[in-house]
């Protein structure tokens, strides 16, 4: 595979991620119906729902900045995790939730940006 068909494809995730988390982080903080109702619904209150907006927002930023791309994806992976187990063990939600895929992801984009990442990368050996 040529280095430009890599260079491109993991910049066409990174829009396609962050235009989802983005858009999924404004509806959290400016309170859309279904995102208030969900927070309520899985019980941890509002505040966690406008700091999962926060979170969102700017991890889809990261994404974007050199030398922090594998924080901003690793942040929103763990975060998809979060949902994922919501999802499931609260919600009950048994088909494959939008979570699963953004969790797919993020953990490209984490793997492309390892070395950015004190425990996996070249900062981890003693």
């Amino acid at each position: 595979m040529s280095p430009n068909v890599k260079k491109y494809g993991l910049l066409g995730l990174k829009i396609l991620t962050a235009a989802a988390f983005l858009a999924a982080g404004i509806a959290k903080l400016m309170g859309a119906e279904m995102m208030v109702a969900t927070f309520d619904a899985i019980g941890v209150g509002q505040w966690f729902r406008v700091l999962t907006g926060l979170i969102e927002v700017g991890g889809a930023v990261l994404l974007f900045i050199p030398g922090k791309q594998g924080y901003g994806a690793g942040g929103l992976m763990l975060t998809m995790l979060g949902a994922m187990a919501s999802h499931v063990l609260i919600l009950g939600v048994a088909t494959m939730p939008p979570s699963i895929v953004l969790f797919v992801l993020t953990a490209i984009i984490t793997y492309a940006h390892r070395d950015q990442l004190p425990i996996v990368g070249q900062g981890a050996s003693a």
